[in-house]
């Protein structure tokens, strides 16, 4: 890069200290010239006066210097943490673009990193997802994907498939004399282990997604079995309207709680009954829709209640329960006339009292957590990543399919380099300006 960016990168407003980053090849040049300060040495802090171009003073600064390659840019970077003024920040930042920096473009410092070799793609995509995170596991995710995560291991296999692949190119130039360079049984080999690692990943994209964007969780029943309460009370909240009337609740109402680090979406839901009322059956119409989508099913029936059984297995045949769990909920369990008389197949709430609900939290934070260790801990959270993926799996199985039926090499090397080219699209080794674009857009200024 030839330019040198400038911005402010912490959040706008007032604050006792703000941070203003320059990086490129004139970073050093373009802030000391406001400065008493001649040179600035590698990694160490400098206390210094900034002053205006007249020699007036603008304020008194401390001036980190990174010096290239050994910054995060890759580039030469200046710090500048001056006091958090309004004023001050914006004066700051016109000189140095009158002295020759530009302002930078959103994550065009991230941008740089990646294109200078500091961080493949994916973990240019993590730094994103890092400074989104709001609850301990999309962190903990978006470290693992910063430190490499699972595409070291794709970049690994990628590397395989290259050797192969130019070893059966290198046949087709010698198709006359009938030799083979690439071993057969080393590549069926290469083709089950990335098929096998693929799948796992491609199938850890629903808890992976769920774990970044909130865990769905549905809650549904029949009319007045306390389905707004339970929400409330998870919540600690009046968030829904609470009423003795059947029907009240006639759309979606939706919600966050952060439970053991992980954020759950709970989503409550209009009866589920049969109904004249037109706009009562688009809001339980909803409600299967909701439950279709999530990830946990919480199914509340009141304890008092003979046709549960019925329940359920009506609502079976509305609602597919592959890939997510149902927990069968008995609600109002303070009004059965005796403990003989509870369900022991069913778990005991009372959403007014608050009975069972810490035992409740507990149970959704452990099927979560379950889930991701199934996974080994490497969930795609991405969907630019999932969308690879399953490309990766498609060509593969066609190349497996194509070497069992003896196809051409010439036709099978085609089907090898889609692999190669969405594996490569992961880590950014295959990429192209129009993605680069769209990724980088999203970051925020001044990362």
């Amino acid at each position: 890069m030839s330019d040198t960016i400038v911005v402010i990168s912490s959040p706008a407003g007032v604050g006792g200290v703000a941070l203003i980053r320059v990086s490129g090849p004139d970073a050093v040049s373009a802030v000391t010239r406001f400065t008493a300060c001649n040179s600035l040495k590698p990694r160490h802090a400098t206390f210094s006066a900034f002053n205006n171009p007249d020699g007036t003073l603008l304020d008194e600064v401390v001036l980190t210097y990174f010096a290239a390659p050994h910054s995060y840019t890759g580039e030469d970077v200046v710090e500048i943490a001056c006091h958090g003024s309004q004023y001050v920040q914006q004066t700051i930042l016109q000189l140095l673009i009158d002295a020759g920096a530009r302002l930078a473009e959103p994550g065009e410092f991230t941008k740089r990193a990646f294109l200078n070799g500091k961080m493949d793609l994916s973990q240019s995509e993590a730094v994103a997802d890092l400074i989104a995170s709001t609850n301990a596991s999309m962190h903990q995710l978006a470290v693992s994907q910063l430190r490499g995560g699972y595409a070291a291991t794709l970049a690994s296999l990628r590397d395989q498939f290259v050797e192969l692949t130019s070893l059966l190119e290198l046949e087709l130039d010698f198709s006359d004399e009938d030799v083979e360079f690439a071993d057969r049984s080393k590549l069926h080999t290469l083709l089950e282990e990335v098929i096998q690692v693929c799948s796992r990943l491609v199938d850890s994209f629903q808890m992976g997604n769920a774990i970044k964007n909130g865990v769905p969780v549905a809650i549904v029943g029949k009319p007045n079995v306390g389905k707004s309460t339970l929400l409330n009370a998870l919540l600690e909240d009046n968030r829904a309207i609470v009423s003795d009337i059947p029907g009240t609740t006639r759309d979606t109402i939706e919600d966050t709680l952060t439970l053991d680090g992980i954020m759950f979406r709970f989503i409550d839901t209009a009866g589920i009954r049969h109904s004249e009322d037109v706009i009562e059956s688009v809001g339980i119409e909803r409600s299967y829709q909701a439950a279709q989508k999530a990830r946990i099913v919480l199914y509340l029936v009141d304890a008092r209640e003979q046709d549960i059984e019925d329940q359920i297995a009506a609502f079976k045949k509305q609602v597919s329960l592959e890939g997510k769990t149902m927990l069968l909920l008995a609600n109002k369990s303070d009004l059965l006339k005796s403990a003989n008389s509870k369900n022991s197949q069913l778990t005991q709430i009372c959403a007014k009292s608050g009975e069972g609900l810490l035992e409740l939290k507990e149970q959704l934070v452990s099927l979560v957590k379950n889930d991701a260790v199934d996974a080994n801990s490497q969930l795609v959270t991405n969907v630019r990543h999932y969308e690879a993926l399953k490309q990766v799996l498609s060509a593969c199985r066609q190349v497996r399919e194509s070497m069992s039926q003896g196809v051409p090499a010439d036709l099978v090397i085609i089907d090898l380099r889609e692999a190669l080219y969405h594996l490569g699209a992961i880590t950014g080794q295959v990429t192209s300006d129009e993605i680069l674009g769209s990724i980088f857009s999203r970051f925020c200024i001044g990362k």
